[in-house]
């Protein structure tokens, strides 16, 4: 079984917390030396509105203290209404210009994957770092993943909205790295296969015996070796 424990875990409280929008999903954490590298931690959950940033704690702790000025976002989830997600990623991405050291990279961790993805290749970011992603809603959709996730998140069939599936777009102007576990039975390493075939300028790692989890517990190598790959696009 996927070792899914680091969802219990609670990080640090962030040395701030600012806001980008009114809602209260709207803010933004800010931990680290903001002179450093700049990332940006975006949460998985399958987009659903009862899985929060509050999991990414430890992971944008071990970032900050691997030397990255981290900001985790949070973002609105709402079934049916998946513009309003990705027009908060835009928004939080925007608003952080000015707290950060340059354009960042943006690393998220399963459906936060997706949205890592879709920055990649719409917005002006340094670079992404997708973690067991939803590299493609459509494949997503055709496997049921998380009881029907992808289809909740769109409120309709994935193929009706090419617009936000990451393996229909063109291809990212900048750097892209997929870290997959093999063992992952969330988010087979299918899907990232999948981006793969369309998007052959990215780079996946495969790192066996390691599942969904496994990429966000800094308690893992498996996280360690996140660690380096961050490292190595963040300059």
């Amino acid at each position: 079984m996927d070792d899914d424990s680091i969802l219990d875990e609670r990080g640090r409280a962030p040395r701030a917390v600012t806001r980008y929008g009114e809602h209260p999903d709207q803010v933004i954490e800010l931990r680290g030396d903001s002179a450093a590298p700049p990332i940006v931690v975006v949460h998985g959950g399958y987009w659903r509105p009862e899985i929060d940033r509050a999991h990414a704690g430890p992971m944008s702790d071990a970032l900050a203290e691997a030397g990255f000025a981290v900001a985790t976002i949070e973002y609105r989830r709402v079934p049916g209404d998946p513009d309003a997600t990705v027009d908060d990623v835009r928004s939080a991405l925007t608003g952080l210009k000015s707290a950060l050291a340059g354009p960042p990279v943006v690393v998220g961790h399963s459906a936060g994957g997706h949205l890592a993805l879709l920055a990649a290749a719409t917005l002006r970011i340094r670079a992404a770092v997708a973690l067991g992603p939803v590299a493609s809603l459509r494949l997503a959709d055709a496997l049921h993943l998380g009881d029907d996730a992808a289809r909740a998140f769109l409120g309709g069939a994935a193929e009706g909205r090419a617009d936000l599936d990451p393996r229909e777009l063109a291809d990212p102007p900048v750097p892209v790295t997929i870290v997959h576990g093999e063992e992952d039975e969330v988010v087979p390493l299918a899907v990232s296969a999948a981006y793969l075939e369309r998007h052959r300028a990215a780079r996946l790692v495969q790192l066996a015996g390691v599942g969904h989890f496994g990429v966000i517990d800094p308690r893992t190598p498996a996280f360690a070796r996140v660690v380096d790959e961050v490292r190595a696009l963040a300059g």
